[in-house]
């Protein structure tokens, strides 16, 4: 099959599959059913019709993440103008680790890592595209790590003094990765207690650090969550910012999900208040805001940082404009082009497009909420803090009970929704991050679980 011929076929199929499953949620399937259907031993060396049967298999048994009903992520279906630069990104096959193999890309990626450094209000800062907050989180603790432990990078931390890192208690787990990766420790990521509105005890997270350094310790590095995953709660920047000031450790925020409101002025300053104080921040532009999976950026409020943690080794054999050259600034050596879907995106919509998208999904929230609290059947858990909602189906065994519930939707292929524990309440997670929802849409998915929660109820 001739290049014009298979992205003809590409095109052809797809349009099929969207034609197909564009009201369905997904085709529930078992694991060992899929695996009858799949037939994966199947030999296929030279055979078109097989890779194109798999194709199909894959986005027949997929869930359609776009459809209003997904809600089991912090992302739904993507942009169309980000889909564009996702499919010619993959058929140009390059990479941005360097700027002769990815000109274009390079002046992309730039310029909107100065749209978001201009936005977060870093003056003098530098910023890279990452694979995701968890590595984005990583490389701050690394900057971090090296800002207090000036020798770690050549001789380790076998000399140095125990350094400590601390995050809410709910914080990210990639926070705990990052501590384990970077050699600091699990033991030594301090976990801080929540005030009831789910932000981090400022006074309490004092008391550690005082404790830490007492006893000849190093606090370093302070996480504030900009949007929990689970309540969507927000640390306090300003009050966090004064605690650095007299510790003098590195003040990242983790707005990978809650990040995103720093589109809209009003949201920003509600939940972001003091964010241009931060040393470093990340955020996810693929969950809130929509764009192609993956895409994050990792800013910093100081320069010349990220080259001189990240570069290493022999790079002679590659870089060769360093003023332009990405790859010097970042773990990666291939760095996949993320930036022209991430760019054609920004130009499509606009701040003030994204503002308002962020807007529509937090008044929804206030809906889901009103909704939820005003219905017998249901009960929020935790009071709405930001674009989460965490409610139960009232039960008598509410753990185990909506547990049931959340399969029987899968299974009727109604929805699919997400649950978390909340202490130790296991509730749903709806997270308002899709296009697609509005009132109506929000309203028929309650109700239909709902009217299963109740129908389940009935036979048991």
């Amino acid at each position: 099959m001739q290049e014009n011929q298979l992205l003809e076929r590409i095109a052809q199929t797809l349009s099929r599959a969207n034609i197909a499953n564009n009201k369905r949620l997904v085709r529930h399937k078992s694991a060992a059913e899929l695996a009858e259907i799949l037939n994966l031993e199947q030999k296929s060396e030279q055979n078109w019709e097989q890779l194109f049967a798999w194709v199909e298999q894959y986005l027949e048994y997929s869930p359609n993440t776009a459809h209003a009903n997904f809600a089991n992520r912090m992302w739904s279906g993507a942009n169309l103008p980000s889909q564009l630069g996702e499919v010619v990104a993959a058929i140009s096959n390059t990479s941005a680790c360097t700027f002769e193999s990815a000109p274009i890309a390079t002046l992309m990626e730039t310029y909107m890592l100065e749209q978001m450094l201009e936005i977060a209000g870093f003056e003098n800062g530098e910023g890279q595209m990452t694979t995701g907050s968890s590595n984005a989180n990583m490389i701050a603790m690394m900057v971090a790590r090296n800002q207090a432990a000036k020798s770690a990078k050549q001789q380790g931390l076998f000399q140095q003094k125990p350094l400590f890192a601390f995050v809410s208690s709910e914080a990210h787990y990639s926070l705990d990765k990052a501590a384990n990766i970077l050699g600091i420790g699990t033991e030594n990521l301090i976990k801080i207690n929540t005030l009831e509105n789910g932000s981090i005890d400022v006074k309490l997270l004092q008391k550690e650090i005082k404790k830490v350094e007492k006893n000849g310790g190093i606090a370093f590095f302070v996480c504030a969550t900009l949007g929990t995953t689970v309540r969507g709660a927000y640390d306090n920047i300003e009050d966090l910012a004064r605690l650095r000031n007299q510790h003098n450790f590195w003040l990242h925020g983790d707005g990978a999900w809650g990040g995103a409101l720093i589109m809209n002025e009003k949201l920003k300053a509600k939940f972001l208040s003091g964010m241009e104080k931060l040393d470093s921040f990340t955020m996810d532009f693929h969950k809130m805001l929509g764009t192609n999976l993956m895409c994050n950026f990792l800013l910093l409020r100081q320069k010349n940082l990220l080259s001189c943690t990240c570069a290493d080794g022999d790079n002679s054999y590659i870089f060769r404009q360093k003023q332009m050259d990405l790859g010097i600034s970042s773990l990666q050596c291939g760095r996949r082009v993320d930036s022209l879907k991430w760019f054609l995106d920004w130009k499509f919509y606009g701040k003030s497009g994204f503002s308002q998208r962020v807007e529509n999904y937090y008044q929804l929230a206030v809906f889901a909420a009103d909704f939820i609290n005003e219905n017998k059947a249901l009960e929020m858990v935790s009071e709405r803090i930001s674009l989460n909602l965490c409610f139960v189906f009232k039960a008598a065994n509410p753990n185990e009970f909506n547990q049931k519930l959340r399969d029987t939707l899968l299974e009727n292929e109604q929805a699919l929704l997400a649950l978390a524990y909340v202490g130790e309440a296991l509730v749903f997670r709806l997270l308002i991050a899709n296009v697609k929802l509005n009132e109506a849409k929000l309203v028929a998915l309650l109700n239909g679980l709902i009217a299963t929660g109740k129908q389940l109820q009935k036979y048991a």
